[in-house]
């Protein structure tokens, strides 16, 4: 799986870490917004052996033509800026190469524009990239269908610089259908990520929490994308939500160690298929 990478900030040197490391993943270049680091190995950089070494390239250097011409890749991670988009969109859905973008917040005319490249790409948009958190997401829309009646409460925890509400937590909100007026935030230190729903039943509490430890869990969130993404038959638009679903699907076999003793001859049970609430 050839990939390439926008962006090698904290978070990108993270994925670029991740990335590394899986020997199923050859990563073929980085892109970065400036030159400073132009020309040196991703590997070496980050003081990773790896076999492949990825070289980090600036925007100055190559047009995105130029550099997937050079250096072929199956997908394009991005976790640079809103603005990355316009660098390699267009070629990428030219020469068909899947879109990954992890950018937290685009405005509705890169929205539109994300869905015009799906005509011809796969894309995939998420605001968070994690697996636990869109799990914890799909949880939350299941819990709802089985009880609307509940309150729902969003907690989200970041560091103590970050200015805005978190976009992962507009996107709990808007999933849950809860305004984006009413989600509570909590700022202190050097916090990556917490987010925390918490469901007020009468006589019950449930609190689904997703915390992020360090920033390679975007990393894991990524090479889960990119796998099962290409692995999609069609071009279109994607989310991890799309590529989730499936894991959602549970088959009970009739454990046989557990089957009841049959008293005068009682048929066996019949195997039982259940199926998660569709979301």
């Amino acid at each position: 799986m050839r990939i390439g990478l926008m962006g090698f900030g904290k978070t990108g040197k993270a994925v670029a870490a991740v990335l590394l490391e899986n020997p199923a993943v050859d990563l073929r270049w980085v892109v970065r917004k400036t030159a400073a680091l132009e020309h040196r190995s991703v590997a070496e950089f980050l003081g990773i052996q790896a076999d492949e070494q990825g070289w980090i390239y600036s925007k100055e250097e190559f047009t995105a033509g130029e550099l997937t011409d050079q250096f072929p890749v199956d997908a394009i991670i991005d976790f640079s800026s809103q603005s990355g988009l316009d660098y390699y969109g267009g070629t990428a859905a030219e020469r068909g190469i899947s879109i990954i973008t992890a950018i937290s917040s685009y405005p509705d005319r890169k929205i539109q524009q994300l869905h015009q490249l799906a005509g011809k790409t796969k894309v995939l948009w998420s605001p968070n990239i994690t697996i636990g958190i869109n799990f914890l997401m799909m949880a939350a829309k299941i819990l709802k269908n089985i009880a609307p009646y509940t309150d729902i409460e969003i907690i989200e925890e970041h560091f103590k610089r970050k200015p805005e509400v978190s976009g992962t937590a507009k996107k709990i909100a808007q999933a849950l259908g809860v305004e984006e007026s009413a989600i509570k935030t909590i700022r202190a230190g050097g916090i990556i990520g917490v987010h925390e729903i918490l469901f007020g039943f009468p006589y019950q509490t449930v609190r689904l929490k997703h915390e992020s430890i360090s920033r390679e869990a975007f990393g894991n969130g990524v090479l889960f994308a990119a796998e099962n993404l290409l692995k999609k038959d069609g071009i279109g638009f994607y989310t991890m939500e799309d590529l989730l679903r499936p894991f959602f699907q549970i088959s009970a076999v009739r454990n046989q160690a557990l089957e009841p003793i049959s008293q005068g001859g009682g048929g066996a049970c019949p195997r039982a298929h259940m199926q998660a609430p569709k979301v």
